[in-house]
């Protein structure tokens, strides 16, 4: 008996097995046609399989009755499927589908409206539900759902995120940052999510209205609930993202008085102002940490970097006066007398010999403050190397080329695969090729062009293609004009500027219609904005963009010039047009995408 019965059981297995291996195989056809747009072939076998898998079948066979628009027996189905799955309310809008599609809108309504009614406090059947409407691109009635659903959870999910998402499906820009918000005032752990959909949602904004509406949506939240800090650090965030550093250092500063903070935001943000060349708003954070006291753990640093931020405002923006290097002089000494010379003040030791060196014709005084920090006890060997890279230059602006190099190669060998090793080994071959050792120099350069730091590479490729253009171009031997170039180039990084022009003008005169032709030029318009003889400036850049308008250099003059008459020709009329002239003939430039943006707010355009 026991061997029958098992008999029997392995037969029945076997021709279930069978059976389900034949359905599959009938599902897999079906769905082929399906693919194939052969509705109605597909609708057969769906209709013979449907009572059978209606969970598996079904969403097909509805969509093949749809596509064939064969909707009465559409109905039919969904009327089917309703009496057996009694808890999937999605089965309802497909019955609504069909009565849009049957022109019968109030049927439709009356179904949609039917479901939401007959939703549960069951998060899944919510979220079910409010799919199906979205599927079928209902958003409004997706929203009632999420809404209907929220009441119905009591606090224990308020579906923010797919709220959120409804809205903007919508383009209910306001409401989606609303729900967003939301989400972060339920559980501020959620604000990092909130910030990366924001930013992704804020990324198309022609008009600047999303990143409008999201400020006032804060502002608005940090007025109703001001003992809550997540909104005033969302606004940074936001302001930090338009680069709006003065109206974030307004938020900062307050939040960092409310919360009672040690002044780290500040610093954070000084470090960023000042990255993005906003110097002000750097020297506004590091100045309100000083004013927080001595005892700060951030004083110091405040102290230290306030004045390397005020060293490169004035030096690299090239309008300054004498009395304006000598304050600055006497701030860095007043500062080092306070905090003492020592390893940790290195960093301002190396900021103060630059400026004496290269601005203030103190080269004794800068060389042995510099030598002495390199050897003070404790400093640290990226704060050594920094130093060394310093004294190098100092050593190459007072012709000691010999001990230049040597300290290029100690920091090279030293941090062979850090960006400042790169750095290093960058200065070794300008070095090379200040001396007239192109080939060298070349070497050193190509391998750089892989540099980790783009910033390397890119000054890298552009010494390296210097050489190499001019070398093959020179017929001598013995490179005369790359010669007379790099003269010139020497002399413009030691400050001497009239000889240098002089050297520039006979490598124009002496090699005329030389390929450098255009790189003299363009180095003598350079000269002249620093010497403020900017109508001359304006013709020399103006000359490249017109007789060597193929050169690598021709974007590069074009969109110099066009800077230059916006901002110190004010010729704002003449700058719209050479940025167009850029965007129109240089589409490929580096320069495209600041063009358009000056072009456009030249032209009045709304920007973020």
């Amino acid at each position: 008996m026991i061997f029958r019965f098992l008999s029997m059981c392995l037969f029945f297995l076997a021709l279930s097995s069978t059976v389900a291996r034949a359905q599959d195989k009938d599902r897999a056809l079906a769905d082929q046609y399906m693919n194939t747009g052969e509705f109605e072939k597909a609708a057969v076998i769906y209709d013979k399989l449907v009572d059978k898998d209606p969970f598996g079948v079904y969403p097909s066979y509805y969509r093949c009755l749809i596509s064939m628009h064969a909707y009465d027996k559409a109905e039919k189905l969904v009327r089917r499927q309703i009496k057996k799955q009694e808890g999937n309310l999605s089965l309802f809008v497909d019955l609504g589908q069909v009565y849009e599609l049957l022109d019968q809108p109030d049927k439709a309504k009356q179904q949609y409206e039917k479901a939401i009614k007959m939703l549960q406090p069951d998060q899944q059947q919510i979220l079910t539900l409010a799919n199906g409407f979205s599927s079928k691109q209902q958003w409004d009635y997706a929203l009632q759902t999420y809404q209907e659903g929220k009441k119905l959870m009591r606090g224990a999910y308020a579906f923010h995120f797919e709220m959120a998402e409804m809205y903007f499906q919508k383009g209910d820009f306001a409401g989606m940052t609303d729900e967003y918000l939301g989400a972060v005032d339920d559980n501020p752990e959620y604000m990092q999510s909130v910030q990366n959909m924001l930013q992704a949602r804020m990324a198309n904004d022609p008009d600047g209205s999303r990143n409008e509406q999201v400020r006032v949506s804060l502002l608005r939240r940090i007025q109703r609930n001001p003992d809550r800090t997540e909104f005033s650090e969302m606004l940074i965030w936001m302001l930090i993202q338009q680069k709006d550093f003065d109206a974030a250092f307004i938020q900062a500063k307050a939040l960092d008085k409310r919360k009672k903070e040690d002044g780290s935001r500040l610093i954070s943000l000084a470090q960023l102002s000042a990255s993005n060349l906003n110097y002000d708003v750097a020297i506004k954070c590091y100045q309100a940490v000083i004013e927080k006291g001595k005892n700060n753990p951030y004083y110091i640093t405040a102290r230290m970097e306030l004045l390397n931020t005020i060293n490169r405002k004035i030096t690299e923006g090239g309008n300054y006066t004498s009395t304006d290097l000598l304050n600055l002089e006497k701030d860095y000494l007043v500062t080092l007398d306070e905090l003492g010379r020592n390893a940790s003040t290195a960093s301002l030791i190396r900021g103060l010999s630059h400026l004496q060196v290269f601005y203030l014709n103190k080269e004794v005084e800068a060389t042995e403050n510099l030598e002495a920090a390199i050897e003070y006890p404790g400093i640290s060997a990226m704060t050594k190397a920094e130093c060394k890279l310093e004294l190098g230059d100092i050593y190459l602006f007072t012709d000691n080329v010999w001990d230049s190099g040597l300290l290029y190669s100690q920091v090279d060998k030293s941090f062979k695969n850090d960006p400042i090793g790169q750095e290093a080994k960058y200065r070794n071959a300008r070095l090379d090729y200040f001396r007239g050792d192109f080939t060298w120099a070349q070497a050193q350069l190509d391998v750089l062009k892989s540099a980790t730091s783009q910033l390397i590479a890119n000054d890298a490729l552009s010494l390296s293609l210097l050489i190499s253009d001019n070398m093959d171009a020179d017929s001598g031997a013995t490179n005369d004009a790359l010669l007379l170039f790099s003269k010139a180039d020497l002399l413009t990084y030691r400050k001497k500027d009239d000889e240098a022009l002089l050297v520039f003008d006979s490598v124009l005169t002496q090699f005329p219609g030389h390929s450098l032709t255009d790189d003299a030029w363009f180095r003598e318009s350079q000269i002249m904005d620093r010497k403020k003889n900017f109508g001359q400036e304006d013709t020399l850049l103006a000359d490249i963009v017109s007789k060597y308008p193929d050169d690598i250099l021709a974007d590069d003059a074009l969109f110099t010039r066009a800077a230059l008459q916006e901002n110190k020709l004010n010729n704002k009329q003449k700058a719209m047009e050479l940025y167009q002239d850029l965007l129109t003939k240089y589409p490929g430039s580096l320069f495209v995408v600041q063009a358009r943006q000056r072009y456009r707010a030249l032209r009045g355009d709304v920007l973020n």
